[in-house]
């Protein structure tokens, strides 16, 4: 079985987030970074090279296939700020018809700009994602 690629690293987030070229993309990165951890309550803590996650859990799928990923995480990518929301969107849809411009993924949550989405929406999705993750995995 493949083992997965990205894993917890000790690499700086600091260092990472300084490393963002484009200041627009640097400011919204922190800003969402500040936004995660108070969600969270977890410190940032890089995953790979590029993905900022807050907490970790362990899964197992019925394959047998296994991990540990981050609760929640983003990473700012060229084309959007990614956010990682590895419970789905299901049961957060009525706050998501708030949130303002957004796509999303299966997990994935993609903003332009932090300006075109509602800041406190997004908090609280990031709160009752991570809520439904630390339920059903303990």
């Amino acid at each position: 079985m493949a083992e997965l690629k990205t894993k917890q690293t000790a690499n700086s987030v600091q260092a990472f987030m300084e490393s963002i070229e484009d200041d627009k993309k640097r400011r919204d990165s922190q800003a969402i970074l500040r936004l995660m951890q108070q969600a969270t309550g977890a410190e940032p803590v890089m995953w790979g090279d590029s993905i900022i996650g807050f907490g970790s859990y362990h899964y197992k799928y019925a394959s047998g296939r296994e991990g540990d990923w981050p609760l929640a995480g983003f990473s700012p990518r060229k084309q959007n700020l990614t956010l990682y929301f590895m419970s789905g969107f299901e049961m957060v849809e009525p706050l998501l018809a708030k949130l303002g411009k957004y796509t999303t993924g299966k997990s994935c949550l993609y903003i332009k700009r932090i300006e075109d989405i509602d800041l406190q929406i997004l908090a609280e999705v990031v709160r009752l994602s991570v809520d439904h993750l630390v339920k059903t995995n303990h």
